[in-house]
């Protein structure tokens, strides 16, 4: 009887212990993933240089509390260490210029349809 006591018992422990791989949602463990995330963010663009106002316009969706506290951490290390900047080599789509591509072609086409309903209207 205490064997089959002990048996449910560890089978119960091994069922918890399994529980994040069940699919079981966890918002602590969410929050804190997507601060180590936003802090993580931070301390990589202060080590490429970026201005804290820069990295809030480019990560618009992380923390922005998270994001400076990598930020300072970041730096406050790279001045204790004397880390140089490290700039990024890949040309970096701006948010603007997102911006000025769709606006672009939603004129583009808004003059294509008034072209064609002009010349659909000469004939």
């Amino acid at each position: 009887m205490r064997s089959l006591k002990l048996g449910s018992m560890m089978l119960t422990l091994g069922l918890l212990v399994a529980c994040d791989r069940l699919g079981i949602p966890d918002p602590a463990r969410d929050a804190a993933i997507k601060e180590a995330d936003a802090r993580a963010t931070g301390s990589a663009c202060r080590h490429a240089g970026r201005a804290i106002e820069d990295c809030y316009a480019l990560n618009p969706d992380a923390a922005r509390a998270a994001v400076y506290a990598g930020w300072k951490e970041m730096n406050d290390y790279m001045r204790e260490n004397k880390i140089e900047e490290v700039k990024p080599l890949l040309p970096q789509a701006s948010p603007a210029a997102g911006e000025a591509d769709a606006s672009e072609s939603a004129s583009s086409s808004a003059s294509a349809s008034a072209s064609a309903a002009a010349s659909s209207g000469k004939h």
